[in-house]
C-alpha cells in the first residue's frame, strides 16, 4: 500500500489550452532522480515550453523545468534535463502515427503525483493559428456575459 493515496497537482499547462487544440490525452510515467522527485514534491516544476519527442521508438519530455533541489549536493539534477516517459507500447505507436502527421505535437498538460508516482499528463496537439486564439477568447467572453446576464434576470 503507497504512503500516499490520491492525486496531488504539481504543476498545470494553462497555456497548452490557449495555443493548442487538444485532440487526444495520455498518462504517462517520468523516469526521475531522486532530487528531482524531492523538488516536485515541494510543489515547484514549470510546464510552459516543455514538449516531447521521439527518439529510437522512446518519447521523451523535454524543456521541463524542475528546479535543483535547495538541500542536495553534488548529486543534484540539471533543471532542464531530458527525462524518459514510460507508456504501453500501444499507446506509443498511436502516438507516434498520429506525430507524424504534419501540424501535430506532444505537449505535457499537467504533472502530479497519483498514489505517490510521478506522473505526467500528455497531449496530441495542433497549433492554433492567431484567429483561432482570438475567437476562443471570443466565445469565453460571450459565455460569460449571457451567465451574468442570465443571474442578473434571476435576481429581479
Amino acid at each position: 500500500m503507497p504512503k500516499e493515496s490520491g492525486r496531488k497537482v504539481v504543476a498545470t499547462n494553462r497555456k497548452a489550452q490557449h495555443d493548442y487544440h487538444v485532440m487526444d490525452t495520455y498518462e504517462a510515467g517520468l523516469v526521475l532522480m531522486g532530487t528531482e522527485v524531492k523538488s516536485l514534491r515541494e510543489g515547484r516544476a514549470s510546464l510552459v515550453d516543455g514538449f516531447a519527442t521521439l527518439y529510437n521508438d522512446e518519447l521523451w519530455l523535454e524543456s521541463v523545468y524542475i528546479p535543483e533541489y535547495l538541500n542536495g549536493s553534488w548529486t543534484n539534477h540539471s533543471a532542464r534535463r531530458r527525462r524518459k516517459l514510460l507508456l504501453h507500447r500501444e499507446e506509443l505507436e498511436k502516438i507516434t502515427h498520429k506525430t507524424r502527421e504534419s501540424g501535430f505535437t506532444i505537449v505535457p498538460l499537467q504533472l502530479y503525483f497519483l498514489d505517490g508516482r510521478a506522473k505526467v499528463e500528455i497531449a496530441i496537439a495542433k497549433g492554433k493559428k492567431d484567429y483561432d486564439k482570438r475567437q476562443t477568447l471570443r466565445e469565453k467572453q460571450d459565455n460569460r456575459e449571457a451567465l451574468r446576464a442570465m443571474r442578473e434576470k434571476n435576481r429581479s
